[in-house]
């Protein structure tokens, strides 16, 4: 019953989001995703990572089955695009039979199994579509926020920026002179974050054949949670980006731009001085943008999915640990060097996603005094940290040596109280008692 009253609340807000999309001109969530059942999807990485995460329910003889009928299915995709000559300008030439071979195990599950089975493999899709639609509904709430928020506060954020010292302006300096390598290697983590994620999730999940049934938490449910609440948040607190408001946008990092296609937007800046010379400490004021950049900045949601990835990996093997912990840094860099986010971002990222996990942790075990006062306490640190940057970014920019300890602060108290609950919340181990000596036989 919870399954299925969880799917029709996802539909329900899928179909709400593929109306709003339709209002401005423009497919939605749900029609990209038929799309993609034919045409080159956008990521073929996310389709074979989430058909991936399916086969989790699978056996390994299933397992195998499904990744050759995939990879056949993509063969003859190429086939027919290189006999009719159709060339594939945007999105991925393979992906394709990822998604059918999820969409016919969905198939099979309502024709071929019964009870717990069948419940099984269509969990197992289910959380393969969530992953791929999560996706399709954040482009389509990054276009909602731009078109419906004509002014943006950038100004503030800027501002209040300043109390950390204005580290984009620092790590864009340092990722430019670090030259094409950094340059690559920071746009490979920052754009294939979901499939580092599906690796950690894979991981988390490898006993679910085995024993039948999903964890009670995992990776996933953090990560689409993020991806539902995080662009309400953008809605509240409309903000493009230092490159944005402060460069020449897209024209700086042609090659690695996230939304292709764009109209430049250099006429929009405040001033083109990112990332070689910080903003003026003025007083700030809301600025009008254009209606295609996204306002997806605060929270930062890749800081978020990074530091969920970070988190979940702590209990895997060692080299998985040292992954998690180089694609959070990395993501950091990325999110900061590219001009993407401010410092304030990330600190409000970092909360908000220690806030949700915490909640989702708290549900699943049952809440309890710890659990409320745990998320009570993230929940009003990001209210403060919202707040605080929309008004009182002046004072937070004149006294930097008050204000910026005290956001680092607000930050490791999250943290801390997230891990002393967290750890309080794992069941106890029992010491294992060795056996006293016994004298020898004379």
């Amino acid at each position: 019953m919870l399954w299925t009253a969880a799917g029709v609340v996802v539909l329900g807000f899928l179909i709400a989001l593929e109306v709003a999309a339709r209002h401005y001109g423009l497919p939605g969530p749900l029609t990209t995703q038929a799309q993609e059942v034919v045409l080159p999807p956008k990521s073929g990485f996310l389709l074979y990572a989430s058909m991936g995460l399916m086969m989790v329910v699978l056996t390994r003889r299933q397992r195998f089955i499904a990744a050759g009928c995939a990879l056949g299915i993509d063969a003859v995709f190429m086939l027919v695009r290189w006999a009719f000559d159709i060339k594939v300008t945007d999105g991925h030439p393979f992906g394709n039979g990822a998604l059918w071979v999820i969409l016919g195990c969905a198939v099979i599950a309502v024709t071929r199994r019964t009870g717990q089975e069948r419940l099984l493999l269509l969990k197992g899709v289910g959380l393969a579509l969530l992953l791929v639609a999560g996706r399709k509904t954040g482009d389509t709430w990054l276009l909602i926020t731009s078109k419906t928020r004509p002014a943006v506060l950038d100004q503030y954020v800027a501002t209040a920026d300043h109390a950390l010292g204005e580290p984009s302006w620092l790590v864009g300096r340092l990722v430019t002179a670090t030259g094409p390598f950094g340059f690559h290697l920071l746009d490979l983590v920052y754009g294939q974050l979901a499939v580092a994620a599906v690796v950690v999730a894979l991981y988390q999940l490898r006993n679910v054949a085995a024993e039948r049934r999903f964890p009670a938490h995992h990776l996933v449910r953090t990560f689409l949670v993020i991806g539902l609440i995080g662009p309400a948040i953008y809605m509240i607190f409309p903000v493009v980006g230092p490159i944005f408001a402060y460069g020449n946008g897209i024209e700086h990092w042609p090659a690695v731009h996230p939304w292709p296609g764009q109209p430049p937007t250099g006429q929009w800046a405040l001033a083109n001085v990112w990332p070689d010379t910080p903003p003026s400490l003025d007083s700030p004021h809301p600025m009008p943008f254009d209606a295609f950049t996204p306002r997806n900045c605060m929270p930062s949601l890749h800081t978020a999915w990074a530091t969920t990835i970070f988190i979940h990996s702590r209990k895997a093997p060692r080299p998985m640990r040292f992954a998690g912990t180089f694609w959070l840094l990395a993501t950091l860099c990325a999110t900061l060097g590219f001009g993407y986010h401010y410092g304030a971002d990330l600190i409000a990222g970092v909360v908000f996603t220690l806030t949700i996990e915490s909640a989702l942790r708290a549900h699943g075990r049952g809440w309890d005094r710890s659990g409320i006062q745990l998320v009570a306490y993230g929940t009003t640190v990001f209210a403060a940290l919202l707040v605080s940057y929309r008004y009182l970014p002046v004072e937070m920019a004149r006294h930097p040596w008050v204000f910026g300890p005290l956001l680092i602060l607000a930050l490791t108290s999250v943290i801390y109280g997230y891990v002393r609950t967290t750890k309080a919340w794992e069941p106890a181990v029992a010491a294992v008692r060795q056996p006293e000596p016994q004298p020898e036989p004379a």
